[in-house]
């Protein structure tokens, strides 16, 4: 194998010789057309997806390859990954299948949805690690583990083979495009360390140049923008970790160099956590699809796009590792995303009828009360309460705002991002 940061350039030829090594195990994915976003956009936009792989995501086929490509020495002395989840169900995967000893090491943040399928996946070849506060954290302590037991790292992003096996997406789908007719004008790639993009964008500026590639990164986590704004790779102090598939401080050394020297090919932006929540809502509602947050990353950056009218716009479903417990949050996520739901410290005076005052004078008729909590008094003549609201429409909120500030109970609006609204509402 490579090393991580060895750069070599990653030519379509590369990726076509592994998606013939690993097509007799892992079996290509749909790329089906979706009406709904199609009308909504006025364009075609299919899906590719990579949520419905034996293990949910994308990630078999990098982590698949590399270990496919391990000499038999190095087989011998087995693996050791990191992951936020879903490359180690990969590494999983391919540990059990070719029967290979494996340390897969996940940071705590990661749901328990994917710890069980890790170990479903691997079976009694897999040890599971959880350890570190994030990915970063726990790839540090899988590289000591590698280099103090002589096992090989198999990196979810920053190697190689990795790169190459994820572009085997790329070509799937322009041969599944070549199938029906059409020819590929722009794809929509999820971004996290960038082992997805680097892949995609290696095959397409060989095979197809002229198609616009745009990589979104969570608005928590934009790694590699800030890299692209350094002119190198760069550690960020800080990520929102809520999209954990794509929740990386660092893009990979490897994966920067391919982007970097195809950036006239390449679009980046990032998604809101708010607005990947929505998207995710209505791919269950509409679509049935189970995505996770970053499988649904792609498909949030289709508002940020403008498009000629018919473009063939493929949006990459990179997984569907989600845990149903999250569904509450996301549901959260998204409402105030939206504007449909709001947060107020409400100060009620101490004296009989002030709530049904509230109810009658301040509340609309369509808006709803989906907290009341009261806190701690701070004296006897008022008392505190956090009250969430909401609303049937976000234009429904300055008419609510105009009511509260009328009425003599005291209302103070929490807005998300502020210290009060971390402080009280999300801890």
């Amino acid at each position: 194998m490579s090393e991580p940061h060895e750069f070599e350039p990653i030519h379509a030829s590369d990726i076509q010789v592994a998606q013939a090594h690993i097509s007799a195990v892992i079996a290509p994915t749909p790329l089906q057309y979706c009406p709904r976003l199609s009308e909504q956009h006025g364009i075609e936009v299919y899906l590719k997806r990579e949520d419905l792989q034996d293990v949910r995501s994308y990630k078999i086929r990098g982590a698949y390859f590399a270990i496919a490509n391990l000499t038999d020495e190095e087989a011998q002395r087995g693996v050791v990954a990191a992951s936020a989840g879903n490359h180690a169900q990969g590494v999983a995967y391919a540990c059990r299948t070719r029967g290979i000893e494996g340390k897969i090491f996940v940071p705590v943040t990661t749901p328990k949805q994917k710890r069980d399928r890790i170990l479903v996946h691997g079976g009694d070849k897999v040890e599971l690690v959880v350890t570190g506060h994030n990915f970063d954290e726990a790839a540090q302590a899988a590289r000591d583990d590698a280099k103090a037991s002589g096992a090989t790292m198999i990196e979810p992003f920053d190697a190689r083979d990795t790169v190459i096996g994820q572009g085997t997406v790329a070509a799937e789908i322009s041969s599944q495009l070549t199938g029906m007719g059409k020819s590929l004008d722009t794809i929509m790639v999820p971004v996290g360390g960038a082992g997805l993009l680097s892949g995609v964008v290696s095959y397409l500026a060989d095979m197809s140049p002229r198609t616009a590639i745009v990589g979104i990164e969570p608005a928590g986590a934009a790694s590699l923008q800030a890299a692209i704004a350094n002119g190198s790779p760069v550690t960020l102090t800080d990520v929102d970790t809520f999209v954990d598939g794509a929740s990386v401080k660092r893009t990979g050394d490897l994966n920067y160099r391919i982007v970097e020297e195809n950036q006239g090919r390449i679009h980046l932006l990032s998604a809101e956590e708010g607005a990947v929540c929505s998207e995710m809502l209505e791919l269950y509602q509409n679509e049935g699809i189970i995505a996770e947050p970053a499988g649904a990353l792609s498909v949030a950056g289709l508002d940020e796009m403008k498009f000629a009218p018919g473009s063939v716009v493929v949006c990459i479903i990179s997984g569907g590792n989600n845990d149903v417990l999250r569904y509450a949050e996301i549901m959260e996520r998204s409402l105030v995303y939206r504007g449909l739901k709001h947060y107020f410290l409400v100060n009620f005076p101490q004296e009989p009828g002030q709530l049904r005052v509230f109810l009658t004078d301040i509340l609309g008729p369509n808006d709803d009360i989906a907290l009341f909590e009261y806190l701690k008094k701070n004296n006897r003549e008022t008392g505190a309460a956090l009250v969430g609201i909401e609303l049937q429409s976000a234009t429904d909120l300055e008419p609510l705002l105009d009511r509260m500030e009328r009425s003599a109970i005291e209302c103070r609006h929490l807005k998300p991002g502020t210290p009060e609204y971390d402080f009280i509402v999300a801890s």
